[in-house]
């Protein structure tokens, strides 16, 4: 008796190991991700840019769901630079277009953007792309719009190589 239940079970195991799903690798992405040496590349180039140029700055990093990697507030960079530099970076990585594409659309002719939950429509957030797809972003606050996008695109070019 017991070993017929014995043989039943392992029967029944073998049965339902052969018949569940498999993952197959068609399945299965292979996604790019910014690692903990290049969010700490992308800080030091944004930094230099920053500092070359006199600029008291935040710097955000996220990953491509717009939550922070890294950060980094210069010296005399204002208070308020902080919460906008990491509100960019999370718009650029959230929505995948520079923040400068919803400031100039809001100043133009569409103020709806404005009733977008957590979309900061201010220039200097820009997503990091790696074949067209989204793998963080960089916002940059505390000088001019132009300014903070220049130092988001300086840290890009320098540490990914497209």
């Amino acid at each position: 008796m017991r070993i017929t239940r014995c043989v039943v079970a392992t029967v029944s195991i073998a049965a339902l190991l052969v018949s569940a799903p498999r993952v197959s690798a068609a399945q299965l992405a292979d996604t790019k991700m910014l690692t903990a040496d290049a969010v700490k590349s992308l800080l030091l180039s944004a930094e230099a840019t920053a500092k070359q140029n006199k600029w008291n700055v935040s710097i955000a990093i996220t990953d491509a769901a717009g939550d922070l990697l890294g950060f980094l507030k210069l010296d005399n960079a204002s208070t308020g630079s902080v919460q906008i530099a990491q509100g960019k970076a999370r718009t650029a990585a959230r929505f995948g277009r520079p923040t400068k594409v919803y400031a100039d659309r809001i100043l133009s002719d569409t103020l709806t953007f404005l009733s977008v939950d957590g979309l900061v429509a201010l220039q200097g957030g820009l997503p990091i792309l790696i074949g067209g797809k989204v793998i963080g972003a960089v916002g940059v606050s505390g000088a001019t719009s132009a300014q903070d996008e220049q130092v988001a695109a300086t840290a890009i070019a320098a540490v990914i190589k497209l």
